[in-house]
Formats: structure tokens, sequence, C-alpha cells
């Protein structure tokens, strides 16, 4: 029998590698000479592969149940999660190397190695043109020690150094490998995220002067914090969030960062780089400042409503391919807002799900659409009809995933909009059983915006923009496969989300009544 220490220090060492190997994976190729680009991106995809399968071995179980956060705020010494490092970072500031992993951050963290592995043994197979292929390869691994850090961290001050490391690897990735407007749409990416990140950084400083400590284990619950310093910190935490992830009204850079980004790129953009938004949301916002949160819900929810709606009714006029794709994030997005808005547990559990069916249906989504334009040479609705009979397979694939997006019961999109849905019924009275309703709308709009992207480029009438184009290749059902099979996965088992989350959300909004 392993000893529960055993468990608890392999848990840990299996933690920082996590986060290690893609920084390592990162310098080793971008060392490799050029010469030996195709073997550079071969070796990323190795590293890539070793950081998923030991993300994934962090939810090894243990011989005690799992720990959680302690949201209560008694002032009780915090639930551990999982698995948790804490080092001294820079001890004369009171600031820790603290990283964790629970139910909340661990589907994100897998997603995230998952959709890295894919896109890196993409690069293999294809390069985008703009630049090297061993450079593109490196960004991503940078990218994804970025984005896990932001999924890992337990400490503001790390969390706000993490989240920050993805600004520059992502801009290079749309101005370096994108269409002929990137540099335009990584100007406007880098711009955004910086005025959000300003914002993010007030309010971590605001939190930290308040309470003397920026450990996200203490400050879980609120931590003592006067009723206005949260509200402060909360809308400055919110309007930072809302930024990445994006949310309506302050989304207006993704859909040109979409366009012209790489396929690769969008699909970590779409994937797990917003999330960054929504579970800074649920971790820092609703986790350090409930009153606040509280404060603000009324608010959130009626831009949740009207996220659902404009990107619905954008979606309806939009006549190019990834920007339709793009603008369907908004209103996805809307539906997650709307889950954390509630402060329920339904709505929050909404929303964890709702997070990884929208990396998982998205991320394939722009793999297509990518395959498609490559072939077709063109992104206009208008010039791809008759996709049925020139490339059935690709056709078909489009269809599920399309139909996945929308909600079709059964596959992994269903469950966090219909659950945002029944959580705003549960929350009560005249505002939100209105935005639950306005919610519902938009979800009948959201199939009828994908219905038309299918009736124009699956079974309108044929064009010569697609005649003759090359069928799916196996390198490319490589890269789809795993996420055709996790949204027919999550659809039909959503506890497999849902379980870990459970009692971590119910400590979470227990310190909101």
């Amino acid at each position: 029998m392993i000893a529960p220490t055993d468990v608890s220090s392999a848990l840990q060492i299996l933690l920082l590698a996590t986060l290690a190997l893609p920084v390592v994976g990162a310098l080793v190729v971008a060392l490799m000479p050029a010469r030996l680009d195709r073997g550079a991106r071969i070796v990323a995809t190795a590293f890539a592969a070793v950081t998923f399968v030991v993300a994934a071995l962090l939810a090894l179980p243990t011989t005690r149940d799992f720990g959680w956060f302690d949201y209560g705020g008694t002032g009780a010494p915090p639930v551990a999660p999982w698995a948790e490092v804490d080092l001294a970072w820079v001890p004369a500031l009171g600031i820790d190397f603290h990283v964790g992993v629970d139910g909340i951050s661990y589907p994100l963290v897998v997603l995230t190695g998952l959709l890295t592995l894919l896109c890196c043994g993409y690069t293999v197979w294809k390069v985008p043109a703009g630049g090297s292929g061993r450079t593109l390869a490196a960004l991503l691994l940078v990218l994804e020690a970025g984005i896990l850090g932001t999924f890992l961290a337990l400490d503001l001050v790390l969390f706000f150094v993490f989240f920050e490391v993805v600004l520059l690897p992502m801009y290079a990735v749309i101005a370096g490998w994108g269409g002929p407007e990137r540099r335009r749409a990584a100007r406007k990416f880098v711009l955004y995220t910086l005025f959000g990140s300003v914002l993010l950084l007030l309010g971590v400083f605001t939190v930290v002067a308040a309470a003397g400590t920026g450990d996200l284990l203490a400050l879980a619950g609120g931590y003592g914090l006067s009723r206005t310093t949260q509200c402060v910190a909360f809308a400055l935490f919110a309007v930072a969030f809302a930024v990445k992830a994006p949310l309506w009204p302050l989304h207006t850079w993704l859909p040109d960062a979409h366009t012209e980004a790489p396929t690769v790129g969008s699909v970590i953009l779409a994937g797990v780089l917003l999330k960054m938004g929504t579970y800074g949301l649920i971790r820092v916002g609703v986790g350090v400042a409930p009153e606040g949160a509280a404060w603000a819900a009324p608010v959130l929810g009626i831009l949740a409503a009207a996220a659902i709606i404009a990107g619905s009714l954008v979606c309806l006029r939009q006549t190019e391919l990834k920007r339709l794709i793009a603008y369907s994030s908004v209103g996805h997005m809307g539906f997650v807002l709307l889950g954390i808005a509630t402060l329920t547990v339904t709505g929050v559990q909404a929303a964890l799900i709702g997070n990884v069916a929208h990396g998982v249906i998205t991320g394939l989504l722009f793999f297509l659409a990518g395959a498609i334009k490559d072939r077709a040479h063109t992104g206009d609705l208008a010039g791809l009809g008759g996709l049925r009979e020139s490339a059935p397979r690709l056709a078909g694939l489009l269809g599920f995933a399309a139909i996945a997006s929308l909600g079709l019961p059964g596959l992994a999109g269903f469950w966090g909009e219909a659950f945002a849905v029944v959580a705003a019924v549960e929350r009560g009275g005249p505002l939100w059983i209105t935005l639950a309703v306005v919610a519902a709308v938009g979800g009948a709009l959201t199939a009828t915006y994908f219905l038309r992207l299918l009736r124009r480029v699956t079974h309108g009438p044929a064009t010569g923009a697609v005649t003759g184009i090359p069928g799916v290749a196996p390198a490319e059902w490589l890269a789809w496969s795993p996420l055709i099979l996790l949204t027919l996965v999550v659809g039909l088992v959503p506890a497999l989300v849902l379980a870990a989350g459970a009692d971590p959300v119910a400590a979470l909004t227990g310190a909101l009544r």
C-alpha cells in the first residue's frame, strides 16, 4: 500500500513537471538549428505529449478523499487541493510560488495539454506561411506554459504574471503566421489585452494591500475584506476578465484575431486562452470578492443575455466562415457568464462544463474552418457551396461540429447552455426569469445561424472553389479525432467534467449565502 505522503510527493512532482516541461521544450526547440525544422516540430510535439500525460496524471487517486478549497470565510485553515506546491519566491514582499490543482482547474489543465498536443502535431504535417515551423512550435509551448500557469496559480501576483505571459507569444503567432491583415489584428489584440491587464493589476494591488496577502487559499471567501473593497476589486477583476474572455461589449478584438490567425493560433485562442477570463472570474472574482460578486450579479446577468443575443444576431449577418465561428464564441461565452452571474451551484457548474465544451467544439470548428479555407482559398460562405458533393467527409465533420455547437442534446454543447438557463430560473425573480427567456431565445438563434451555415456551405449550389478539393488527410483525422470523441463523451457522460468540481463549487457558492 502506498503511503499518503508518497502520493502527495508524486503529485507535487507531477505538478511542477506540468509547468516545467513546456518551458524546457520551448527552449530545446528554439535552440535547434534551422535545418532541423521538421525535427524541431516533432520534438515540440513530443514535449507536448509528455506534458499532456503528466497533466492527466494529476488526478491520480489518493488514499484519502480529495480535498477542496474552503470558501467559507470562517478563518479556519483552508483545505488543501489535490496537489499543491508552495515555495518562497519574493520573501521580502510576501510573494510565493504557490500552485495547485482542484476540480475547478483540472478539466481546463487537461484541455490545455490536449489542444497544445494536437496543434503541435498539426504543425508537423502543415506549417502556415509566414515563418519557420520551429519557431511556431516553440511559441505554442510558451503559450501552453502561460495558460497552464494561470489555471494552476494559487497566488494573486503569480496569477497575474502567468496571465500576462501569453500576451507576446499570441501576438507573435498572429502577426507572424496570420492572414493579410495579421499585424492590425495582432495590435488590436495587444491593445485590448493590455487595457485588461492594467485593470487586473489594480485589482490585485487593491486586494493584496487590503488583505496583506495574495494567497488565494487564504483569500477564499473574502478574508474579512470590507464590502467596499470587495466591490471595487470585483469591478476591476470583472472588466479585466471580460476583455480576455471576451465578453460583450469588450469583444471586438476577437473576430479580427480569429480571422487573421493561423489555424493552430485560432484553436489555442478559442479553445483555452479565452477560458482564462471566465476561469479567473470564478476563481479570483467570485472566490476572493463574494460580496462584490453578489453586488454585480444583476449587471453581469444583463450583459450575459445581451452577449447571447448580440452574438447570435451578428452571426446571422456574417458571410465569412472564421468570423462567424469567432462571433459565435461571444454568444457561447454569454451563456458561461450567465451561469456565473447566478452565483448558484447549478450556474457555476454550467459555466465549468460550458468552458470545456466550448473549448473542444470550437477548437474542432476552427480546425475544420482552417482546412476548408486552405483548400478552397476562400472563407466566403457564398463561395463554399456544394462541399457535400466535393468533400463529403469534411462536410459531415463540419455538420457534426455545428450541431454540437448549437447545443444538440447528447453532445457536449448542450449541458452548459441548458443549465445556465435552468440556473437563472432557479435564481428566480422577474429579472432572472426574463434573462432566462432571453437566453433561451438566443439559443434558438444559435441553431438558426448554424443551420444557415450548413445550408450555404454543405447543401448550397456547388461552386468552383470547392470543386476537386482533397478529402481529409490522415494527419487531420489524427488531430481531429480526439475532439470528436470528447464531444460525444462529454455530451453523454457530463459527470466526467462535473463530478470533480461538485464539492469546490458547492463550497464557493456557500460563501455567498
